[in-house]
């Protein structure tokens, strides 16, 4: 898709950028309470914050296409930060077209000049339309997550 731009998330994309949040959290099949949107909204533009926003648009002033958060934290591994990758959703009509794409290359872009050592992310092993490009973008290190839920 030629004409997708990518760009910082700002507080006029609130509404639009809420149907693609809510959108990601059910095709997780999850939901977070009305608090935790707002209060991940308000990380997302807060400059203070490590979590960052980015959001694909179709053209200039075109509707939201697309959607990507992302994390800067520590390791005890190197220097630099790592970059979680953590939201990436697109809008069902931009499937296909390089959203994702264009999202996951712009957050490579902010990893770098932020110093970042690498960007990483999970997906569920069952999506399989997100792999075909996650395996086209990057390398998969064969790791198996665990965890445990409060």
């Amino acid at each position: 898709m030629r004409d997708v731009r990518v760009r910082p998330l700002g507080p006029q994309d609130r509404a639009a950028w809420e149907p693609l949040w809510a959108g990601y959290l059910e095709f997780y099949g999850t939901a977070v309470p009305a608090a935790t949107t707002d209060l991940t909204w308000a990380r997302l533009l807060d400059p203070a914050e490590p979590m960052h926003g980015l959001c694909a648009a179709g053209g200039e002033g075109g509707p939201l296409l697309g959607m990507v958060h992302f994390i800067f934290h520590r390791s005890t591994w190197t220097p630099g930060d790592y970059c979680y990758l953590q939201d990436l959703f697109t809008a069902e009509t931009a499937r296909g077209r390089g959203v994702g794409r264009a999202l996951i290359e712009a957050v490579y872009g902010r990893a770098r000049e932020a110093g970042a050592s690498r960007v990483y992310w999970l997906t569920q092993a069952g999506n399989a339309t997100a792999r075909a490009l996650y395996d086209r973008v990057a390398d998969h290190p064969g790791f198996t997550v665990y965890r445990k839920l409060f």
